[in-house]
């Protein structure tokens, strides 16, 4: 199984989407999938598949956060990809990625597309979000 569809079964049985939005989610998968077969899996250079967050602090603590763009252009809300600690982590570093939700279809994945953030603080906390 994808990791992409166990995160939203994940979502689904954690209930922060219905069935029915499982279900969509998980036929943009497929077609996404179909997508990638017909054109032998060749990428269109310079076009991001996913989202990344990458964060440690000082304490050890490490948070590696890969988020398909695909599961993004469905609709779902990108707060909802992003767990509750990594947030909070990253509002403590002045990061705050709430705007992008108010954002429509191609103008998000246009801001996503250009999103790079590298936080590094003196006291060994680091905070790294990018398309790749």
């Amino acid at each position: 199984m994808s990791e992409e569809r166990k995160r939203v079964l994940e979502m689904l049985a954690q209930g922060k989407i219905t069935s029915d939005e499982a279900e969509q989610l998980l036929e943009k998968l497929e077609a996404s999938r179909a997508d990638d077969k017909r054109s032998n899996g060749a990428r269109t250079a310079g076009v991001p598949r996913y989202l990344r967050i990458l964060m440690g602090d000082a304490d050890g603590d490490k948070v590696n956060i890969r988020i398909p763009l695909a599961l993004v252009r469905t609709g779902i809300k990108l707060s909802t990809m992003v767990p509750s600690k990594a947030s909070e982590k990253m509002k403590e570093k002045g990061i705050d990625l709430s705007p992008l939700s108010e954002l429509q279809d191609e103008e998000l994945m246009k801001a996503l597309e250009e999103l790079s953030v590298d936080v590094d603080s003196p006291d060994g906390d680091n905070v790294r979000i990018f398309c790749e």
